[in-house]
């Protein structure tokens, strides 16, 4: 199996004038050159903004600085959001990434979903399926297209471009996309695409959006890989039933605190990662959380379903938690990979 990281770095404003503003970007990029040695396989970063508690918002630029500093980490975005940008600016930005970084970046996108992000750049949320769009076709087309090309769509138009530099990975860097409703399922299998599945939803919930891609997958004629599915889960690896209440009710403000900045003025919003539960019980079950064993039997579980790949979010930038789970729970699961590639 495959073990990446997913999260961000922490940097308030305000803090006072005995902190350093940037530490907590240091700090996480120490974090990940830690993690690679370790055997970690990649880092994805989210993009979220106006949260005023410290997220990642220029993704692409901290990932062009980590991968500086490292050499074999595969670097991801977990998710850009299309609606906000130039579609041809990220496809110049990210391609420059993938070039300097010898092929390493893993180009994830999605629609949005955090009514308060799409309030503060005016842009309604109604538009944030056609604006996806039409940005993946416009993408897609400027890493592909050798000759100059024009795009006039209802968000966007371009004359006469030719998009530089030209990507290392060919045709492309791949497209992941973040998705959990059984509609958006079907149209990432539809593009091909790679799917991120997050970490609020339950195990069970989680295997059957897997098996729903994987069937769609094979029903486009795309075959199928299991190592083109991420399942982010959130890790803490502990010693004591305490110490996983603690983590868990930690988890369970933040997720709170994350929902507060999500939701719409009506508490309607629909989207699939707004849909889990907050109880106690709903987080200790989809949760890597506990002692070696405990996060072990989990693993196995989801392997058995036919997960490979799993991202891990949580912890901070704890070096003991980092530590603990490639020492005690990624040996375990360090033989050949079992995916095959299913033929369509």
């Amino acid at each position: 199996m495959r073990f990446g990281l997913f999260g961000a770095a922490q940097a308030q404003r305000n803090q006072g004038p005995d902190v350093d503003s940037a530490a907590g970007f240091n700090d996480y990029i120490e974090y990940l050159i830690e993690a690679e040695a370790l055997g970690y396989h990649s880092a994805f970063m989210v993009e979220h903004h106006f949260t005023g508690f410290g997220q990642v918002s220029a993704t692409l630029n901290l990932l062009g600085w980590i991968g500086a500093k490292t050499s074999t980490l595969r670097l991801g975005t977990a998710v850009l959001v299309l609606p906000w940008h130039n579609p041809v600016l990220l496809a110049e930005q990210a391609a420059t990434i993938d070039l300097l970084s010898g092929g390493r970046l893993d180009f994830g996108v999605g629609k949005g979903y955090r009514h308060n992000e799409f309030v503060g750049f005016r842009i309604p949320m109604e538009e944030a399926e056609g604006r996806f769009n039409e940005s993946i076709d416009i993408i897609s087309k400027s890493w592909t297209s050798n000759e100059r090309f024009s795009f006039h769509g209802k968000y966007w138009q371009f004359d006469d471009i030719i998009v530089e530099p030209p990507t290392h990975q060919q045709p492309h860097p791949p497209f992941w996309q973040g998705a959990g409703s059984q509609g958006s399922l079907r149209k990432v299998a539809a593009r091909g695409h790679n799917l991120l599945l997050d970490q609020f939803a339950s195990m069970d919930e989680t295997t059957n959006r897997f098996n729903t891609y994987k069937a769609a997958m094979l029903a486009n004629g795309n075959g199928f890989d299991p190592a083109q599915v991420a399942v982010a889960r959130a890790f803490f690896v502990t010693d004591t039933q305490e110490q996983k209440t603690e983590a868990l009710h930690r988890r369970m403000t933040a997720q709170r605190r994350l929902h507060a900045v999500s939701q719409t003025p009506d508490n309607n919003n629909k989207a699939s990662i707004m849909a889990f539960s907050d109880t106690f019980e709903a987080n200790e079950e989809a949760t890597l959380f506990g002692d070696p064993d405990h996060i072990c039997r989990k693993i196995e579980w989801l392997q058995n379903q036919g997960v490979d790949y799993i991202l891990l979010n949580g912890g901070g930038t704890s070096r003991d938690n980092l530590r603990r789970f490639a020492k005690d729970i990624m040996p375990h699961f360090r033989t050949e990979s079992s995916a095959r590639i299913i033929a369509a």
